[in-house]
């Protein structure tokens, strides 16, 4: 496809421009999945007493909230390259917000699990996410703005975790009992999600010259078939061992922050006998790092593009896993809650730092199959956050336990992103579109990039 006036700059206050209103509202509707998506995460506690929950079937609802979300995710990127991403998400959204708020008619293990697997779609907005930037910025800030609207979006997990306890406190003082607060508490996110796909709708468009039907129209846009069709962005895709490394590489950053979304609030509350708001309150830091970590991974690998081309880009990526690896190691042999709040805040630095690289490194993979390689990859988390929940449903495993094993493996999964490499020809196009973009950054006026192509 040819997606033409890119934007070379963030521009954080303009809410004007289709390609800054697409930052703004992908960032807040990602941000809006994650409390739906986790909004009973915090509440589990009470949950795990009203429905008789044992530690297996906590796994097991933790492991189908993360586990249709892979096979969602795998398609959501090809129904954008049919659609757009503005279609697409306006459904996800609205769509989503049912299963959230019906939560609440669980009656036992069975009907709470089928919810939690059907919440798990919303959890395929990520893709629409980077699609929808990528789709929208030049590559001299393409990776920061993915990783700023991703992270932005990924911090709804720690606000999750502070919201949800207060919401359900509110509705408790209303003289409303546990049993019945928590599932009225699920009603919150449900509505707000559904509104949020509203304005999504209203306020955004897929492309900077347009929405995708009516450049297909204007014969501006190649028609989703034959060659540019689902089968064949989907079939090169999976082709390309490259997808694969990264699909490893995303499993063990955002895998793992999905797992310690669904485990934080029950690990401080039961380790070290803290209130439920407390421990939520403790548990949200990690999801809060997304403020600012996230959007550092993305600029970090677009500065490496800089001195080093997309060699420079898999070297940061492959750092940052490393150090998360290593991090996660050392938090989950703490036993003072001090020092485990110290630590846990330093591995997320790393672990959302990890997952804005592996996002810098996405659009340059296979841009005909744009819609393709960011699903794979992004299913490749859920993945990962499936395979760790086996490790916590064990009830021979400790969390703490859990934990290191978790970091012994995102240590040895870190080299495969040194296996992602690029042909001579696509690091001199990457690098010479770079250079060109950032001149045009650089003008007095404008910002926006006439004739950028995505081929």
């Amino acid at each position: 496809m040819e997606i033409r006036n890119k934007a070379t700059r963030i521009r954080l206050f303009d809410f004007k421009t289709p390609q800054m209103r697409a930052f703004h509202l992908s960032w807040f509707a990602f941000h809006v999945c994650f409390f739906g998506w986790f909004g009973i995460a915090p509440m589990m506690a009470i949950v795990r007493d009203d429905l008789n929950l044992t530690k297996t079937q906590i796994g097991n609802t933790m492991i189908a909230s993360v586990a249709v979300t892979v096979v969602v995710r795998l398609f959501i990127g090809l129904l954008c390259d049919r659609i757009g991403p503005r279609r697409t998400y306006t459904w996800l959204l609205c769509l989503g917000a049912l299963p959230v708020m019906s939560i609440g008619l669980a009656d036992s293990f069975e009907s709470f699990l089928l919810a939690r697997l059907a919440i798990g779609a919303v959890g395929a907005s990520f893709v629409i996410t980077q699609y929808h930037t990528s789709i929208m910025f030049a590559p001299n800030v393409v990776g920061t703005a993915n990783a700023a609207t991703a992270g932005w979006g990924n911090l709804g997990g720690g606000t999750t975790q502070i919201l949800m306890p207060l919401v359900l406190s509110g509705i408790l003082m209303l003289g409303v009992s546990e049993t019945l607060g928590w599932r009225l508490a699920m009603v919150v996110p449900g509505v707000v999600l559904f509104l949020t796909g509203l304005a999504y709708w209203h306020f955004t468009q897929d492309a900077p010259e347009g929405n995708f039907s009516d450049l297909r129209r204007r014969g501006e846009l190649v028609e989703a078939k034959n060659e540019y069709g689902a089968r064949s962005s989907f079939g090169s895709a999976i082709r390309d061992v490259r997808v694969w490394a990264l699909f490893l590489v995303y499993g063990a950053c955002f895998g793992v922050e999905l797992t310690i979304n669904n485990i934080a609030a029950l690990y401080y509350f039961d380790n070290f006998e803290l209130s439920l708001g407390t421990a939520g309150l403790i548990a949200g830091l990690f999801g809060l790092m997304n403020l600012f970590a996230r959007a550092l991974g993305g600029f970090f690998s677009d500065r490496f593009a800089r001195l080093g081309g997309l060699r420079g880009r898999v070297r940061w990526l492959f750092l940052t896993l490393l150090c998360e690896g290593v991090a996660l190691m050392l938090f989950s042999q703490m036993q003072v809650l001090g020092i485990a709040i110290v630590t846990m805040v330093m591995f997320s630095l790393f672990v959302q730092m990890a997952e804005g690289a592996t996002y810098g490194v996405v659009p340059f993979i296979n841009r005909r199959a744009l819609g393709a390689v960011a699903g794979i990859v992004g299913a490749g988390g859920n993945v990962g956050a499936v395979a760790a929940g086996f490790l916590f449903r064990s009830e021979s495993i400790s969390y703490q336990q859990g934990l290191f094993f978790l970091g012994i493996t995102v240590t040895l999964i870190s080299f495969a992103a040194l296996s992602v490499r690029f042909p001579k020809g696509a690091m001199s196009e990457a690098q010479d579109e770079t250079a060109q973009a950032s001149t045009r950054h650089s003008a007095p006026a404008g910002g926006y990039r006439s004739g950028e192509q995505m081929s």
